[in-house]
């Protein structure tokens, strides 16, 4: 049992390098001249990049530590969004429950957490500008449906 277990892993593992694989030699065929026109090629690889540069400035990247910097703020700004949305999230449906039970049999609204959440990023780009806080506010309500809808389904 815990060899087929085992191989069947490996296999899983297998197909998920040539899936990458296949992926990265299908992103390089299309950013070259070798399939087709010049300026096929060269329109693809203005919208998604050439694989060897990419992976180049990647390295450079981790290689002079420029990208720390940046990783360190995106991980603040998850961070700071999964905290307060999961606090506001719990804490908005235990206040919720507590006014339920007052007012005997009126139910908290249930509306649909994916459609609230998904059309307020332009919104907070504009309110908040291009910032940490824009981000951060973003993060809390896309935290915050979930975490209420789920505690209030719990």
């Amino acid at each position: 049992m815990r060899k087929a277990s085992t191989d069947m892993r490996a296999r899983l593992a297998l197909y998920h390098a040539l899936l990458l694989g296949g992926v990265c030699v299908f992103w390089y065929l299309m950013t070259e001249p070798l399939l087709w026109s010049e300026e096929a090629a060269r329109n693809t690889a203005f919208f998604f990049g050439k694989p060897l540069v990419v992976l180049e400035k990647t390295w450079e990247w981790f290689a002079s530590g420029k990208i720390y910097v940046h990783l360190l703020i995106t991980l603040v700004e998850t961070l700071l969004a999964f905290a307060i949305g999961t606090a506001c999230g719990l804490a908005s449906v235990v206040v919720g429950t507590f006014a339920d039970r007052v007012r005997a049999g009126r139910p908290v609204h249930q509306g649909h957490e994916r459609d609230a959440a998904r059309n307020t990023a332009p919104i907070f780009a504009v309110w908040f500008g291009l910032g940490i806080l824009s981000k951060v506010a973003l993060g809390i309500t896309l935290v915050f449906f979930i975490v209420f809808f789920n505690v209030y389904q719990a």
